[in-house]
């Protein structure tokens, strides 16, 4: 991993970044403007505890990020994405570079001549990054143990069904299911092994995400949760990987059962607060129709409270994604986290026009 990244040139990096954001301008006429980022973070830590804990490791975490513009007839409309891995440079381009930015331009592009959908309630095929986001930001946020302790809805819910029994939550410092997750760790800064956390399983809600203080706290064992960004920080509860399990189904055999809803990819980013509703934007919708899918839309946001959407949940693929590896979460210090999933089915509130 990090010799592999160390050993490409800086030149090589460089060149990377310039050919991709001149590649979107070339793939259409309509590109008005690209915009291509790559970096690496590199993690060296020694950690030494009381009780005997004696590590050292050594990361390297290389993103990549391309955004496109494209205008037609005086209108803008853009598409971003980024991939963001622990490991080397062949983990970050599983996907090409090219094939990569071939999507989100493609993506742009045809989002010129996309329609808004109606609003209202609709059934939704949530891809992996969608996925990953709310269970993020609306789910693991809850369970973070320090936040529980403060009055989140988690609180009063442990122990009880909170989601479909097709729903599986899990946060590890392991990379489940495909390699390279972003926010793998061997430990954590308090030198408890980060192994794998089951949050929800089969729908009921079983444990919080711990340090060793609030693991005493609720008679429990540590989780392998606290972390600090530098040497200097105080470690906090934080996710790791946080994700649903996959199920059965393919993509194709979801798509297929479904008369009439929508197929969401790209999240555009959004907000959840401590009682899990939510609001996320999400930079392309497809139409299903009859078990086919349709045209484009956008300006899509999806909105609800991340327990009761759970609930809904009818399908689960075993298709399986980690998508949310570049960028930063934060709380109060920065963390490299992931999370992602399968595609699920559910039902939700769409935004769109009446």
């Amino acid at each position: 991993g990090v010799e592999a990244v160390l050993a490409r040139p800086l030149q090589d990096r460089a060149d990377l970044v310039l050919d991709m954001a001149e590649r979107a301008q070339r793939l259409s006429t309509r590109v008005n403007s690209s915009r291509c980022t790559y970096n690496e973070i590199h993690n060296h830590k020694a950690i030494v505890t009381t009780d005997g804990a004696d590590v050292e490791y050594q990361l390297v975490r290389p993103e990549f990020r391309i955004q496109v513009v494209a205008e037609q007839d005086g209108e803008l409309m853009s598409a971003s994405n980024g991939i963001g891995v622990t490991g080397g440079w062949d983990c970050l381009f599983r996907t090409p570079a090219e094939e990569f930015t071939e999507q989100v331009t493609r993506t742009a592009v045809d989002l010129l001549g996309a329609k808004h959908p109606e609003g209202g309630h609709h059934t939704l095929i949530l891809s992996p990054a969608v996925v990953g986001l709310l269970v993020h930001e609306a789910i693991g946020h809850t369970v973070e143990a320090d936040f529980v302790q403060a009055g989140s809805v988690a609180a009063d819910l442990l122990g009880q069904q909170v989601a479909s029994d097709l729903v599986t939550l899990c946060d590890s410092g392991h990379s489940e299911y495909e390699a390279g997750a972003g926010g793998t760790i061997p430990v954590d800064d308090e030198g408890v092994l980060a192994q794998k956390t089951v949050v929800i399983q089969n729908g009921r809600l079983v444990s919080y995400l711990h340090n060793r203080e609030s693991a005493a706290h609720f008679g429990v064992a540590p989780t392998g949760n606290a972390r600090a960004w530098e040497y200097a920080d105080q470690p906090l509860i934080r996710m790791r990987n946080t994700y649903l399990e996959p199920g059965h189904q393919t993509l194709d055999e979801i798509i297929a059962q479904t008369d009439s809803g929508f197929l969401l990819e790209g999240p555009r980013g959004g907000q959840a607060d401590a009682t899990a509703e939510f609001t996320f934007g999400v930079t392309s919708a497809r139409r299903i129709q009859n078990g086919k899918l349709g045209e484009m839309v956008r300006g899509v946001n999806v909105t609800g409270n991340a327990f009761e959407v759970l609930k809904t949940v009818d399908a689960v693929s075993h298709e399986f994604e980690w998508d949310l590896g570049a960028g930063h979460c934060g709380k109060g210090q920065p963390a490299k986290v992931d999370a992602g999933g399968p595609y699920i089915r559910c039902q939700a509130m769409l935004g769109g026009q009446q």
